[in-house]
């Protein structure tokens, strides 16, 4: 074979080469990217990541909450001392008696919920769940097992849009009625009579679209922050150290990988029992 013919060869073997690493990058960036969660399954990007939308700072914020008096002359059956009063605008930040509320935010999640709903049902626990309207829609049959167990239903907006209260009324008025009328779509007999705003951005216009339309503004006074996904242990010692009577607890479960959330619940629920009644919001909220 002369120099010319090995030098031509060379050359077309180089183009192909570079032909085909180009075909390569092109297929991989059309593949949806997969993120393996840390119980192995792998999520799509393209369902809804609420995590990644935190709490906004141009709202006040929750207010802080006190630890529970554990002193030996305290009285066990008392309110904490904690956030018994009203959160922001008056949105409810307590149960009104000595009983604790567990409440999960930004579902329906079909990998998530079932296996919150399963030990919820294993210790025999009613929550309430606060729920997106599209999440509602997409999994109606998720829906239907929360009420059909047992559990409160709270709207928690349409496609939780931390920035809802600043829209206008008209505005908000349309999204709680479109998460209502989904949450009502797959569940007729299901009782309305919170709403919770996402990321505790209250304001004065959307507590009063809440109030027209018979609804509560619900906060909380408990949060271990798991949207932002610390690990289980973490979620575990603050809602074990922060809960007292009366409390209502936040916790999600969608939004993003919560795996930590389900693993501290499974050894939250045991210990919470011994120490408080657990109930789901009653539907006759005053």
């Amino acid at each position: 074979m002369s120099g010319a013919t090995v030098r031509a060869t060379g050359i077309v073997t180089v183009v192909l080469a570079g032909l085909l690493a180009s075909a390569y990058v092109l297929g991989r960036s059309l593949v949806p990217e997969q993120h393996t969660t840390t119980t192995g399954v792998a999520s799509s990007t393209a369902g809804p990541h609420y995590a990644d939308q935190p709490p906004s700072t141009e709202f006040p914020a929750a207010p802080g909450r006190a630890l529970p008096d554990t002193s030996p002359d305290a009285d066990p059956s008392a309110p904490d001392g904690g956030d018994d009063g009203p959160g922001p605008f008056g949105a409810r930040t307590a149960t009104g008696s000595a009983r604790v509320a567990l409440t999960f935010d930004d579902g329906p999640d079909p990998q998530w919920t079932p296996q919150v709903l399963a030990l919820l049902s294993q210790y025999g626990v009613k929550a309430t769940f606060c729920v997106v309207g599209e999440n509602v829609e997409s999994h109606p049959d998720l829906l239907r097992s929360i009420v059909a167990e047992g559990h409160t239903v709270c709207n928690h907006s349409w496609r939780h849009d931390v920035n809802l209260g600043k829209r206008s009324p008209e505005t908000i008025r349309a999204d709680l009625l479109r998460t209502n009328d989904a949450i009502l779509a797959a569940a007729p007999d299901a009782h309305i009579a919170y709403y919770r705003q996402p990321g505790g951005a209250w304001t004065a216009s959307v507590v009063s679209v809440c109030t027209e339309l018979g609804l509560t503004p619900l906060h909380w006074n408990v949060d271990p922050s798991d949207w932002k996904a610390p690990g289980a242990t973490t979620i575990e010692a603050t809602v074990r150290t922060q809960t007292g009577p009366g409390a209502i607890v936040l916790m999600h479960d969608a939004g993003g990988d919560r795996s930590g959330t389900v693993a501290a619940l499974q050894r939250l629920l045991p210990e919470l029992l011994s120490r408080f009644e657990l109930e789901p919001l009653p539907v006759d909220a005053p």
